[in-house]
């Protein structure tokens, strides 16, 4: 009998603890109910495979890598959706200042700087920074970089270890580029001597490119990837239970396996020689023409709503120009002073970012390029309007008033209408300045013809193909609006 109830006493005091420990787990990982919301916003720059890259064989817009199965993982442990957006690295931390994202994971080392602005979760991935350079260079060691010319990513903990090696190395010259991409190429065009990268990232630049090398450098301090989020983030504590979880279980070493053992390049590389010079192979990006034509209609949309807006605006700052209303007339004279006196770059990135801190509104990339486009090439269309509403004779305005025609509607049915046959010049010059400018709000995300040629180079571990082929693009884009613009003006002109 005694025997009985010690039993029945262990098997009730198991369950308890089983019970306890699974409750705990289910409210540790099921955090969608206590923060209010259904999806978590990851932000992510996805130029740097294998963390994080598109997938470009099927043509469409995918974003894949480690990074990115194990944010899903996460989020599916988690109880949320995931939706994922994209910066240049330098922007990422920014977006989470600004309230785009909830977290940021794109291989970003917690240094003690960002911690001043973001909190950040355990170390997921550990890995190894390299000297890259031209093969035969022996550059083996940081001690090798004196006297020469290092590049690095903008932002990257690679900036801050060469800063850190520059102080005990003399002679080092630095130089800071958006994209890994556009550092290897430097190296390759002989304008700095090696770069710092990630192992990883590395490896397949080397794969890719026979002519380069890289050699490891030993870690003075331990350092590695970890998820980056606003400071005094709820999300900081479930993300590092699960994060551990997946050590403890084995599926970040599964992740690993499947990232960084395979070859992610094989279609990249070539056995055949290397040659001097360019070296150009536009095999290498057939398969992924597909995705970049994909960023021609999202340009030609980009493009014509920047130029019908900045039209429409323009018009309405000139005619305050001219309408002889002090106040109206000095305040548009402000604001084109304003706008053509400030980097239009800087323009872009104020209201993408800006925006959602002082309105409440999470203002989309696209939304913040057209509305920066055509605040700032309304006031260039001001100044072209202005004066070709003032080289038509003002006899045809003094005629329609004495006449008894109101001032709008004289300037609505004859004065604009003769000052927009003049100017089309012009505004066609400046159509194709913004169809070339789009280029610009890749910076914030926006997927158009330059930034996916970016992106195929990034991933094909290559620089000029998918950059001469945009570029070849771009210029048929071009060609056709002139052409079109040409004939329109020659059918004005059989009408006069």
């Amino acid at each position: 009998m005694k025997k009985t109830k010690v039993w029945l006493l262990m098997i009730l005091l198991v369950g308890i603890v089983v019970i306890n420990i699974i409750t705990g787990h289910s409210n540790s990982l099921k955090a969608a109910a206590s923060l209010e919301k259904d999806t978590l916003t990851m932000i992510t720059s996805p130029d740097y495979p294998p963390y994080e890259f598109y997938d470009t064989k099927t043509g469409e817009s995918q974003i894949v890598g480690f990074d990115i199965d194990i944010a899903k993982t996460l989020a599916e442990k988690l109880g949320f959706k995931l939706k994922i957006m994209e910066s240049d690295f330098n922007g990422l931390i920014p977006a989470l200042q600004a309230n785009r994202a909830d977290f940021v994971m794109a291989g970003m080392t917690p240094t003690p700087e960002r911690q001043k602005n973001v909190d950040f979760s355990i170390i997921y991935y550990e890995a190894k920074d390299t000297i890259v350079a031209a093969k035969g260079s022996n550059l083996n060691q940081p001690q090798d970089l004196s006297g020469k010319k290092v590049g690095v990513q903008l932002g990257t903990i690679q900036e801050q270890n060469i800063k850190k090696i520059a102080q005990k190395v003399a002679g080092i010259q630095l130089k800071q580029l958006n994209k890994v991409p556009e550092v290897v190429q430097e190296i390759k065009s002989r304008r700095i001597d090696a770069a710092i990268v990630e192992d990883t990232v590395a490896k397949g630049f080397a794969q890719a490119n026979p002519e380069l090398e890289f050699n490891i450098i030993p870690s003075e301090e331990a350092s590695g990837s970890a998820i980056a989020f606003p400071k005094n983030s709820t999300l900081v504590e479930p993300f590092n239970k699960v994060l551990q979880q997946m050590k403890d279980d084995g599926t970040l070493n599964q992740l690993v396996n499947k990232w960084f053992s395979q070859n992610i390049i094989a279609d990249t590389t070539s056995s055949t020689p290397v040659k001097k010079g360019l070296n150009l192979d536009f095999t290498r990006i057939f398969p992924d023409i597909p995705f970049i034509l994909r960023g021609i209609p999202l340009t030609l949309l980009f493009t014509l709503l920047s130029v019908t807006l900045g039209l429409i605006w323009g018009t309405i700052l000139s005619l305050s120009k001219i309408i002889g209303i002090k106040p109206l007339t000095w305040v548009a004279n402000a604001y084109t002073s304003i706008f053509r006196g400030t980097p239009l770059l800087l323009q872009l990135a104020l209201v993408y970012y800006a925006t959602p801190q002082l309105t409440g509104y999470d203002i989309s990339a696209l939304e913040a390029g057209v509305l920066t486009f055509t605040l700032n090439s309304g006031a260039y269309m001001s100044e072209t309007i202005r004066g070709g509403i003032q080289a038509v004779d003002k006899g045809q305005s003094e005629a329609a008033l004495s006449m008894g025609v109101s001032y709008w509607l004289m300037m609505w049915d004859v004065i604009l209408p003769q000052a927009l046959k003049n100017i089309l010049p012009a505004l066609v010059n400046e159509t194709i300045g913004l169809l070339k400018d789009s280029a610009l709000v890749s910076t914030i995300g926006v997927v158009e013809i330059l930034r996916s040629a970016q992106i195929v180079g990034a991933n094909k571990y290559i620089y000029f193909e998918p950059l001469l082929f945009a570029g070849l693009i771009y210029y048929v884009l071009v060609m056709g609006l002139t052409f079109g613009a040409s004939t329109l003006e020659r059918r004005l002109r059989q009408s006069e």
